[in-house]
């Protein structure tokens, strides 16, 4: 899956592995009939919800795997949620996280083993995957042990009894005197399996019976290398490969969670956001910020850059109107031969029989009934890529707005670097614990929805200027954006983030709980993603932010931008628009 060029470049490495999930996530769609589910986090998720992928084989390198095990994975999950029963298999789940362990992966062999007749390239992808699972534990020499050999064997003749053999010979020979213990062990309960694997909650008392056998197993194992600092050692060290140390929660299905910061609830995080005072806060026009001399100057910068490259608003805007376009009555055509009859025209049937054109028919116009909210970071750690930026949010304004949607172009930032004048009200006070926001909230409007391009050209040029960039409250930027846009009287509002990382207000963090900020982008942008007046999309720039944005796409801005790069956006807010 990753070859020198990708290892040596992350940013390449994280847009191929976006590019990998989006395409397992649509087989998986695809397979299961189950269309809630996506990558997030690089977590998979099914119906909003984290789905944990508890059986080892599952588990994925991105440094070491290729495209058949992805493959096989993904025909794995979509096997899991056609046939799979979260409930009852809840309700059967061993408590032990060993047993637990053991009974994940033989339900998920179970579901396995359903695969269709007249799906052989399936059987074909689990069978490789699981191969190259097997394959990298023997080499990793972890059978040399009785507790790696004892999993091993288990995991290989559950396997064959559900029908995903056969094995080499050299496997058959390690594992033989080791199967012929566990089968005196779990011999009647190992037989049954393959008899119930059509009835999940029949298979399931097997299989939990099978487990707690085996944790019994190993806890004499354990017991009896008690006092063997050696062996200890080695025991943690198989358990972590074999993924006996997987993330196992309480309820043991749904509960990971996707951002792994800890964060409530996000109505409970949204709720809980303080902010110390508001007095401060400012809503500026960009253009009022920067003298129009210099103003003047820095359109010209962009314009050029917009002709040096090529960008292409025509391609771009046919591109938009297939994606937004919707048609609409504007009026009538007359004088046609089929259609309405024209009540009008009823006298030319006299005066003119060979003449039938007496007809109308309703003349629909291709408009986009749409406002797009484009809501830009600005902080500092943006500035470096500001110059591509608004050639892209220049580029995208143009086209939008020849499909007649509405078009708002926003910015968000803080009054001062590591707290403002908020940050010296709490000195005063004497320091109150959990203060709350203590930065100025700055927002800026480089083009609101009712000026034309035309007319905004001038202010759209002010993201060339960077010493306005200063931290980023982005929770608060998307209230403020979500507002605005709801307002809109449209059939359909898109609200586009552009950023390249988390939430940032120094002096916020120093004096709250770390994650406040995090917390409130996430249970912000999680509400409104849930909204179905609005479709939510993010560009992370450099940076994959599926941690908050449920619908994002990483942009690699190291060159200016080109006409493909339209592509990867049209694609994301098609992905949005389908939801």
């Amino acid at each position: 899956m990753a070859d020198s060029t990708h290892t040596q470049d992350p940013a390449a490495a994280a847009r191929r592995q976006q590019r990998l999930e989006e395409l397992c996530a649509a087989l998986i769609r695809a397979q299961s009939a189950q269309t809630a589910v996506r990558y997030r986090g690089h977590r998979l998720e099914w119906q909003g919800k984290a789905c944990p992928l508890r059986a080892p084989h599952l588990q994925l390198d991105a440094q070491q795997d290729d495209w058949g095990s992805c493959r096989g994975v993904a025909d794995a999950i979509a096997l899991r949620l056609r046939h799979h029963d979260p409930e009852l298999h809840r309700s059967l789940l061993p408590e032990s996280p060993v047993a637990r362990l053991v009974f994940e992966l033989l339900e998920q062999l179970r579901v396995e083993s359903l695969v269709p007749a007249h799906h052989p390239g399936s059987r074909r992808n689990l069978h490789y995957r699981f191969s190259v699972w097997s394959n990298r534990f023997l080499a990793s020499g972890q059978t040399e042990s009785h507790l790696g050999l004892l999993l091993f064997t288990l995991s290989m003749m559950s396997w064959v009894q559900l029908g995903g053999g056969p094995i080499d010979e050299g496997t058959e020979m390690l594992i033989e005197s080791t199967r012929m213990f566990l089968l005196r062990e779990i011999g009647q309960p190992f037989g049954r399996m393959r008899r119930h694997r059509d009835d999940q909650a029949a298979f399931g008392e097997q299989a939990r019976a099978i487990a707690l056998t085996v944790n019994g197993l190993i806890d004499d194992l354990q017991q009896q290398l008690a006092d063997d600092e050696q062996s200890k050692e080695a025991l943690e060290e198989i358990s972590q490969r074999f993924g006996l140390l997987l993330d196992v929660d309480g309820d043991g299905e749904e509960g990971v969670s996707v951002a792994g910061t800890g964060s409530p609830r996000n109505s409970d995080a949204e709720a809980g956001y303080r902010i110390f005072t508001s007095q401060y806060d400012k809503e500026w026009r960009a253009d009022k910020k920067v003298r129009p001399e210099l103003l003047i100057r820095l359109r010209h910068q962009l314009d050029e850059r917009i002709r040096e490259q090529g960008l292409n608003v025509n391609g771009l805007t046919k591109k938009l109107r297939r994606l937004l376009a919707r048609p609409e009555n504007d009026g009538w055509r007359f004088g046609e031969e089929e259609g309405l009859l024209d009540g009008r025209r009823l006298a030319t049937l006299v005066t003119s029989q060979a003449d039938h054109r007496v007809f109308k028919q309703p003349r629909n116009e291709w408009r986009a009934n749409a406002a797009v909210t484009i809501l830009v970071d600005n902080s500092g750690s943006m500035r470096n890529h500001m110059e591509h930026i608004a050639m892209l949010v220049d580029l995208l304004v143009q086209g939008l707005e020849r499909t007649g949607a509405r078009t708002e172009v926003l910015g968000f930032t803080t009054g001062h670097w590591n707290g403002g004048k908020p940050l010296k009200d709490w000195q005063r006070r004497g320091r109150p614990a959990n203060p709350g926001r203590l930065n100025e909230r700055c927002h800026l409007i480089y083009k609101n929805a009712d000026t034309s391009w035309r007319r905004a050209r001038a202010s759209l040029a002010a993201l060339l200027k960077g010493d306005m960039f200063r931290e980023g409250l982005d929770g608060e930027a998307l209230l403020w954006a979500e507002q605005r846009l709801l307002a809109e009287q449209v059939n359909e509002r898109i609200l586009l983030v552009i950023s390249d990382g988390c939430p940032m207000d120094t002096a916020t963090r120093q004096s709250n709980e770390q994650d406040i900020l995090d917390s409130h982008l996430m249970a912000v942008a999680g509400r409104i993603d849930a909204d179905p007046r609005i479709r939510l999309c993010a560009l992370g720039v450099g940076l994959d932010l599926s941690r908050y944005y449920r619908h994002s796409q990483l942009l690699d801005l190291e060159q200016a931008p080109d006409n493909p790069i339209f592509d990867e956006i049209l694609a994301l807010l098609a992905r949005s628009i389908r939801g």
